[in-house]
């Protein structure tokens, strides 16, 4: 007679085998990041096929770099980037959750329970996680400054330029508040787009500014004689070439004496001379000069004549940034010299250009922009370009996170706090429940406390001891105990202002609980030539 192996779920093997090696395949692609976790986490340094070379410890980033072949691998490459969107900070976080829900869910296959059953187990105690860290957050004011500067001091711990958060930090909160206006608490959404990021090579992080107007990443354009300093600035935007018309693409225009050929330069500088002196009359004191395809955009004729008046001249603004620009200035662009009227310009109390320390390279700035159009723009600092390229996507991050408490106004702790109190909630909700949730719910628990346990692991220190010791000081009711990975030991992250948005935690587990539960129902892959 032969004994049945235990198994509630008598399912064909293929789908089984698929099964492990989807979970398999994601589970080395989380424990591949999982080093880089926290503020102790190590980075990354990335190869890429060009030959370029990148230094991160930002999830999304390593993730969206790596050539991942295997497709159930590739849905956690896509989760962590839906978090990187939707939050700005846990990118590293939600994987490595994957990775530990996918291992619980290898220990509740072999027990024989069905993976439908799993999936549905899993969804509710998403649902039960979200609703007892809601409850177990605190509200913030997005008129109280210091606790956003905590929250975003908390995301970039854990980043290559942690050691300038004292600096970006503010930087990242006051470029956000100045999109959001006079009222921030009445907004529920933040276009980071409206902030403008202008990297230039030099100098150190430390050198990093927010600047209260506009800067151009070049020096204006002139020739000898030309101003590189205006006060009451008029600014006029155009979008027409400043140069001698041109025939079309085919077309020639033969000259066979001197004579005509004098004529025409003429009747060029007549025409060049003309144009400038209808920009001169609307009262501009500073031309923009929009980039040209088809001809040039501007000549040294041009410059000669504009320089003669008076006037600065920036050339080479670039068609996608007309609409920051004229938004930031107040200005109108205008596409031919006839509809240039003094309406159109934009005012700045001072433009000129500035040399910057550490490289000599020379930047335009416009300050005392009124700036209706609530617009802020950061001018990034760095020795080379991998800590400029490593800043940028820093100060981008922080950025998101201001906007994620934004759209929802709560703080949590961090160090692993949230997750630790949402296992140990779960497991007295497992108690209560019976059949296979009962289960489940126990196994989701186990999984959360991969965060506090790779923190430790990552600082250094004891884990299971360390994990233990914060159990227990959740159970006697400190909702916000967490791993101070400085000090070795657990405090409460309230006191120690390690707090992060709850937006943050919430998204992750969703998104995590989503893939996951995913990847759990597929029993076949089918390769479509």
């Amino acid at each position: 007679m032969t004994v049945p192996r235990g198994e509630i779920l008598q399912e064909r093997s293929k789908g089984r085998d698929v099964r492990i090696s989807n979970i398999v395949a994601a589970k080395a692609l989380a424990s591949c990041i999982r080093t880089s976790l926290g503020p102790r986490g190590m980075d990354k340094l990335l190869q890429l096929p060009s030959g370029e070379v990148l230094i991160s410890n930002d999830g999304a980033t390593i993730l969206s770099k790596m050539n991942v072949l295997h497709p159930a691998a590739k849905m956690l490459v896509e989760c962590s980037q839906s978090q990187d969107i939707e939050a700005g900070d846990g990118t590293t976080s939600v994987v490595v959750l994957a990775g530990a829900l996918l291992d619980a869910c290898t220990g509740l296959l072999s027990k024989g329970i069905h993976p439908a059953m799993i999936a549905s187990s899993f969804y509710r105690a998403a649902e039960a996680c979200c609703e007892l860290l809601t409850g177990a957050a605190m509200p913030v004011d997005m008129k109280d400054r210091s606790s956003l500067i905590h929250a975003v001091q908390t995301c970039l711990s854990s980043k290559v330029v942690s050691q300038n958060s004292d600096l970006l930090a503010p930087i990242a909160v006051d470029s956000v508040l100045k999109i959001l206006g006079e009222d921030p608490s009445g907004a529920t959404n933040v276009d980071l787009r409206d902030v403008r990021m202008v990297e230039q090579l030099g100098g150190t992080v430390d050198d990093t500014e927010l600047v209260d107007g506009l800067v151009f990443d070049k020096g204006s354009t002139k020739t000898a004689g030309g101003p590189s300093q205006i006060d009451n600035a008029k600014i006029a935007l155009i979008q027409f070439c400043l140069s001698a018309p041109k025939t079309d693409m085919d077309n020639n225009v033969v000259v066979s004496d001197y004579a005509a050929m004098d004529r025409i330069l003429r009747e060029e500088r007549k025409y060049i001379l003309n144009m400038c002196k209808k920009i001169k009359k609307t009262g501009a004191n500073v031309v923009l000069i929009q980039k040209s395809i088809l001809r040039d955009a501007y000549n040294e004729l041009s410059l000669h004549f504009l320089a003669k008046m008076g006037i600065l001249v920036v050339t080479d603004i670039e068609r996608t940034d007309v609409e920051f620009v004229c938004r930031t200035l107040g200005c109108t662009p205008a596409p031919h010299v006839d509809s240039l009227t003094p309406e159109k310009l934009g005012s700045a109390a001072h433009v000129g250009d500035v040399v910057l320390p550490g490289s000599g390279h020379k930047v335009v700035k416009f300050v005392g922009v009124a700036n209706s159009g609530c617009t802020s723009t950061v001018l990034l600092r760095g020795s080379n370009d991998l800590v400029l390229a490593e800043a940028n996507r820093s100060v981008h991050d922080a950025q998101c996170v201001v906007r994620s408490l934004v759209k929802q106004r709560y703080l949590i702790a961090g160090g692993g706090a949230a997750e630790t109190e949402a296992s140990l909630r779960l497991r007295e909700l497992a108690l209560e429940t019976t059949g296979m949730d009962s289960h489940c719910f126990k196994a989701y628990a186990d999984a959360l406390e991969v965060i506090p346990y790779t923190l430790a692991e990552n600082a250094g220190l004891k884990p299971i001891e360390i994990v233990t010791e914060l159990r227990k000081a959740h159970a006697e009711g400190t909702v916000g105990a967490g791993i101070n990975v400085k000090k070795g030991r657990i405090t409460d992250m309230y006191d120690e202002n390690v707090i992060q948005p709850l937006l943050v935690t919430t998204s992750a587990i969703k998104l995590a609980t989503e893939t996951v539960c995913m990847i759990l129902k597929v029993d076949d892959l089918v390769v479509v030539m």
